[in-house]
C-alpha cells in the first residue's frame, strides 16, 4: 500500500492508495514546528483508525517546506520503515520542465502538472488555490511551461483585516452582488469576485500565450471551492490533484526501476 504525502506551507495533504483506489485522504494544518515524533505518532493514529497501519509498503513525498522535508522523510524512516520517494525537478515524472531554470520549480508544480497531463491529455492550465495562487500552463506534448504566482485568497483576506483597523475577518463565500451595501459585503465582493476576475483575466493571458483558445481548465487546492460557484471557465476540478499525481509519479518510477 502507498502512503502519498504533499507538504505545503499551510496544509499537508496525505492519501492512502491500495493499487487501485484511494482508501483514504486527509488534508491536515501544516506546523512548521512540529518534530519527527510528534509528526509520527499523529501519522500511526490515522493510519490506525484505517487499519493499515503495518500495511505501507511503500511512500512518496513532496514538499515546498525544506525544513518539514527532512521532518516527514524520517517520519517515512522511523515510524513506517520506508525509504520515500522524494520528487524533485530530476525525478521522472511524465512531463518535461521547459522554465529556464527547472530547479527552480516547485514539487508541488511538478507533481501537479504530471496529474493533470495523465488525467486530461492534451494543453491544459492548472489553477491551485493554496497559500498562493498559481497557475501552470502545459502543452499537448506534457511541456510545464511556466508558472504564475499571486498572494492566495486566504492570505490576501488576512492581510486585508489584519493591516486595516476597521475590517474584521469575514466567510470567504460570495455576497449576493458585487456592489457591497455593508462592510462585510464589500469585503467579500473584493476577494471573492475580485480573485474570480483575477482567475479570469490570467487565463485568458495564457491561453492567448499559448495560442490554444480552447485549452483545458483545471482547479485544485483548498480554497478552489470558494469561487467555482461563481464562474464558468474551469472544465475540472480535482480537488486532490497533487496525490493523484503523485501515485502516477510512484509507479512510473516503479517501473522504471
Amino acid at each position: 500500500m502507498l502512503l502519498a504525502i504533499d507538504v505545503g506551507n499551510t496544509n499537508i495533504t496525505l492519501g492512502l492508495w491500495d493499487g487501485q483506489n484511494w482508501l483514504r485522504q486527509w488534508r491536515l494544518r501544516t506546523v512548521h514546528d512540529q518534530t519527527v515524533d510528534e509528526y509520527g505518532v499523529y501519522l500511526k493514529t490515522l493510519l490506525r483508525e484505517c487499519e493499515v497501519s503495518n500495511s505501507i509498503d511503500s511512500a512518496i513525498l513532496s514538499s515546498v517546506v525544506p525544513p518539514l522535508t527532512k521532518t516527514f522523510l524520517a517520519v517515512c524512516a522511523d515510524y513506517l520503515g520506508q525509504q520515500a520517494l522524494l520528487v524533485n525537478h530530476e525525478t521522472p515524472t511524465g512531463i518535461t520542465i521547459q522554465t529556464e531554470n527547472p530547479a527552480e520549480v516547485g514539487a508541488d508544480r511538478i507533481v501537479n502538472a504530471a496529474a493533470a497531463y495523465h488525467l486530461f491529455p492534451g494543453p491544459s492550465i492548472i489553477i491551485d488555490m493554496g497559500t498562493a495562487t498559481t497557475f501552470d500552463a502545459i502543452s499537448a506534448q506534457g511541456e510545464l511551461l511556466g508558472v504564475a504566482i499571486a498572494p492566495g485568497l486566504g492570505l490576501s483576506a488576512d492581510a486585508l483585516s489584519n493591516r486595516a483597523a476597521q475590517l474584521g475577518r469575514v466567510a470567504l463565500e460570495g455576497p449576493p452582488r458585487a456592489i457591497g451595501r455593508n462592510t462585510i459585503q464589500a469585503m467579500q465582493s473584493g476577494l471573492i469576485f475580485g480573485y474570480v476576475s483575477l482567475i479570469e483575466g490570467m487565463v485568458g493571458r495564457f491561453k492567448s500565450e499559448m495560442n490554444v483558445p480552447d485549452t483545458q481548465v483545471i482547479g485544485t487546492g483548498g480554497l478552489i471551492t470558494a469561487i467555482t460557484p461563481h464562474m464558468t471557465l474551469i472544465d475540472h476540478v480535482e480537488p486532490w490533484l497533487t496525490l493523484t499525481g503523485l501515485q502516477i509519479i510512484y509507479q512510473l518510477n516503479r517501473q522504471d526501476g
